[in-house]
């Protein structure tokens, strides 16, 4: 369930094309103090990927990033969403990496597409 309000939450800054305000909000997305415990990562991206489901409407990877990295860094664990391009023909993607780990998509995200930025 709180996956699915998250990708809502998130979907209210797309709605208003406020990307400045979703990107702020994922930035500033606190750590939790508590380390999580197991195989929460996994847990929690299966979540969004359940929610992502069961979302009345098609998400984007970027809707779906933000919730996956701001549920993941209140469970402790230090996660960047990372926003990257590709030139030719011209894409734009986003996915979830913690300590350099792609945990959302697939792993050759980074052969794909240059970088822009992490938060």
């Amino acid at each position: 369930m709180r996956a699915y309000l998250m990708l809502l939450y998130f979907d209210l800054f797309l709605a208003r094309k406020d990307f400045g305000g979703l990107y702020s909000k994922v930035r500033l997305c606190p750590l939790a103090s508590h380390q999580g415990r197991g195989p929460v990562t996994e847990a929690i991206c299966a979540a969004v990927d359940t929610a992502c489901i069961w979302y009345w409407k098609e998400v984007l990877c970027l809707q779906r990033s933000a919730a996956s990295a701001c549920l993941l860094r209140r469970y402790g664990i230090p996660a960047q969403m990372v926003i990257g391009i590709q030139k030719i023909p011209f894409r734009a993607h986003a996915w979830v990496e913690v300590e350099g780990r792609i945990v959302n998509d697939k792993p050759y995200m980074r052969e794909l597409y240059v970088v822009l930025d992490h938060c």
